[in-house]
């Protein structure tokens, strides 16, 4: 499996934050992670990304435990957080290949590989401004560029499109399929329209449980709207 969660339990205090939770993700599944603000999206998705430790419970990620092999589970992850942290008076080309070095990239292959993602998110016109001069879409497009540009297994997408403009959410939405193609994606949205776009199952998550996990077919099936039965699920959750 490309992630595996089992019985992951994240706890605050008295706050069960996580509670609970198991799901597995299969290699080219894209999946769509919803909830209500507070559900346990983002914080489940920085235990996977191992920048939280859970509380109880086990998350794997291409088979490495993200707990007691810490580093290749982050090698073979792409991790692009709620909020796109950039160094804003860096260069797009120029914090891309900054990105690579990190990763252990670097000669020929990484410049390569730059250009490859600049032209993929449609970066080109942009490549030679700094980041702090970029609209918020194409800010994203350079989060997105940044977080497979070492080609990793799994993307983690953490509202990659949240305040984006119409125009801007179909062009986010393209480079997200075309970076997916051969990866498995786990995405949390709050827009409903993304999910049906891009996503072949939805999990569902309220309180710090998941409500249901389906594909995306039988959602449909049951004649309600996706709009429908999250509100359903979670209000009954």
């Amino acid at each position: 499996m490309s992630i595996e969660v089992t019985n992951l339990t994240k706890v605050y205090g008295t706050q069960r934050a996580v509670d609970g939770i198991s799901f597995t993700l299969k290699k080219g599944e894209i999946v769509g992670f919803l909830g209500p603000n507070g559900a346990g999206k983002s914080t489940t998705m920085k235990i996977l990304t191992g920048y939280l430790k859970p509380t109880e419970g086990l998350a794997k990620v291409s088979d490495f435990d993200v707990l007691t092999q810490p580093m290749p589970a982050r090698r073979a992850i792409g991790y692009l957080p709620e909020h796109n942290p950039l160094y804003l008076d860096m260069y797009v080309a120029e914090f891309l290949l900054f990105s690579g070095k990190l990763y252990g990239m670097g000669g020929a292959a990484l410049q390569a590989r730059v250009d490859e993602v600049i032209a993929m998110c449609g970066l080109e016109p942009e490549r030679r401004k700094k980041i702090g001069q970029l609209s918020k879409g194409y800010r994203q497009r350079v989060g997105l560029a940044q977080s497979f540009l070492h080609n990793p297994d799994v993307l983690i997408l953490d509202e990659p499109t949240t305040g984006l403009d119409p125009n801007q959410l179909q062009e986010i939405r393209e480079v997200i399929r075309t970076a997916g193609k051969d990866k498995t994606v786990l995405f949390s949205t709050h827009i409903m329209q993304e999910v049906e776009a891009l996503c072949d199952r939805v999990i569902i998550i309220n309180r710090g449980k998941v409500v249901s996990d389906s594909s995306l077919q039988e959602l449909r099936d049951t004649g309600d709207s996706l709009e429908e039965i999250f509100k359903k699920l979670t209000q009954q959750a």
